[in-house]
């Protein structure tokens, strides 16, 4: 290891993730004995940021497209199945490089190339973010018609926003640990609201509710695919997230499987648990037959509870969407600090959770802009999950070998290293990312446009699941036709 490396440790050996008190440490190396968490916190954190309606409404869209209940439950089950193993083994790049998971990524992209990992993970924190905030306020306004019969839920709903978004702030800026104990508050209390809702709406809920009888996508196994996709593409799409949490783990404390194990658990049952929650409660309220399709599924739930409930359902939508804001925001810092290395932790999470109440506040006066956030993320997977995959293959490939020093390059403002590649970029990945995530969009189906892929397909949305295919069946080939230089590997030989 390289005496930067060891200056930089050296420098923060008194480095402490502390409950209460500010992380000072961004995107450069932790080292090993500053790290104090541990696996079960993985599943704490996706667990915990589950339990609001931005994550929960997943489960709510199978039953919107047509679906009966039993229908939409086996999407959601298999499509979190499939979703949480391809987020499992993102979790293990954030041990060996001290970092998070998009600086990770230049190992395979080049120091230069893995802007586009920090630029994917930094949008899309920020997008969900304002949903998340979004649907807090939703929930409060709803439940102030409900209750008090306001007719215009303006002012309420803006007030809502601003408190959420300084909360959101404070425990971003404080960082990591706070983060995770504002989860393991999440579990049980939203944990109790979600159990107490069971009984709710069980008294409306009919396990052989037929669906619609009209289906969204033209047909029963269209409707299920997508359905699947969605629930699948969710829970994988956190794997951009996963070194945010895991550069905080000693791998000289935790092992390999300990991680992947708590990472698996979290995406199925952490966001599964909650995507079933929410097909659970919109059969229940499509079973009425008071709720429609285009009801929101927020109004919908608390149109369909006892006055009594709706406070539980204005805690998940205020104190747990704060929760999952929290885990975008910090995130977005982070990336903030890769793509302006001149700012710190603070400075960037500062910038980030600024732009993020902007986007919240427009987005409540333009109706297009919160469209536009939908569509965005819809495309969005285009583009992270064939690096995910990408990522993946690279880590597994290399035997999870890295050098830790030079993946810090370009945020010392230096060249060369062993992933300087060209002029830091690494053509072998980007030309497969670029290639897959073209080729995705073809077949990409939106109000925005609808490719000419989807075309054929009867205009369903294969977007991202043909760019994931592809980017895991290119990279491997192209791997081998032009193989990388043998010093990435960790050896004179190449890969093993």
């Amino acid at each position: 290891m390289s005496s930067d490396l060891t200056d930089n440790a050296t420098t923060h050996s008194a480095y402490r993730d502390t409950l209460g008190k500010i992380e000072r440490c961004g995107i450069e190396y932790i080292p090993e004995e500053a790290r104090k968490s541990a696996p079960r916190n993985l599943f704490t954190i996706l667990a915990g940021g589950s339990l609001t309606f931005s994550v929960i409404i997943v489960g709510w869209f199978p039953i919107s497209f047509g679906l009966s209940f039993w229908q939409a439950a086996s999407a959601i089950l298999i499509g979190s199945s499939v979703g949480a193993a391809l987020l499992a083994p993102m979790g293990l790049m954030g041990p060996r490089t001290g970092t998070n998971n998009p600086v990770s990524s230049g190992a395979y992209f080049g120091v230069a190339g893995r802007l586009i990992g920090s630029f994917l993970e930094a949008s899309a924190s920020l997008a969900f973010a304002a949903l998340s905030i979004w649907t807090g306020g939703d929930a409060l306004a709803g439940a102030l018609t409900r209750i008090f019969h306001i007719q215009d839920a303006t002012v309420p709903r803006l007030v809502a926003y601003a408190v959420l978004s300084v909360v959101v702030t404070v425990v971003s800026v404080l960082g990591h640990a706070n983060m995770v104990a504002a989860q393991r508050i999440m579990i049980p209390t939203a944990g109790l609201c979600v159990l107490v809702g069971i009984g709710v709406y069980g008294r409306h809920f009919d396990a052989g509710y037929p669906g619609t009888g009209t289906y969204t996508f033209g047909s029963l196994a269209a409707t299920w695919l997508v359905s699947a996709l969605l629930a699948g593409s969710t829970v994988a799409s956190y794997g951009a997230y996963a070194g945010d949490w895991t550069r905080h783990i000693a791998r000289t404390l935790h092992s390999d499987r300990s991680i992947v194990r708590a990472m698996f658990l979290g995406g199925l049952f952490g966001m599964g648990g909650p995507f079933m929650w929410g097909t659970f409660t919109a059969t229940a309220v499509f079973s009425t037959g008071a709720e429609g399709a285009h009801t929101p599924y927020v109004l919908g739930l608390i149109n369909a509870a006892p006055l009594w409930y709706v406070p539980a359902l204005i805690y998940l939508g205020l104190a747990s969407g704060t929760s999952q804001a929290v885990i975008n925001t910090y995130g977005t810092g982070l990336d903030t600090c890769a793509i302006i290395p001149g700012l710190n932790r603070v400075q960037a999470t500062l910038l980030a959770c600024t732009l993020a109440t902007v986007l919240v506040y427009v987005g409540y006066f333009s109706s297009a802009l919160t469209e536009g956030v939908g569509i965005f993320l819809q495309l969005l997977a285009c583009f992270s999950l064939p690096w995910i995959v990408m990522v993946t293959i690279g880590h597994f490939r290399r035997r999870g070998y890295y050098n830790p020093d030079d993946l810090q390059v370009f945020n010392r403002g230096e060249r060369g290293g062993i992933y300087w590649f060209w002029h830091g970029i690494n053509v072998q990945g980007m030309a497969v990312w670029a290639i897959a995530t073209g080729t995705g969009l073809l077949f990409a189906s939106n109000t925005w446009f609808v490719g000419p892929g989807a075309v054929l397909f009867g205009g369903i949305d294969l977007g991202f699941l043909v760019a994931t295919v592809l980017a895991a069946v290119l990279y491997p080939l192209v791997l081998t036709v032009f193989p990388e230089p043998a010093e990435v590997y960790g050896t004179t030989l190449g890969p093993r």
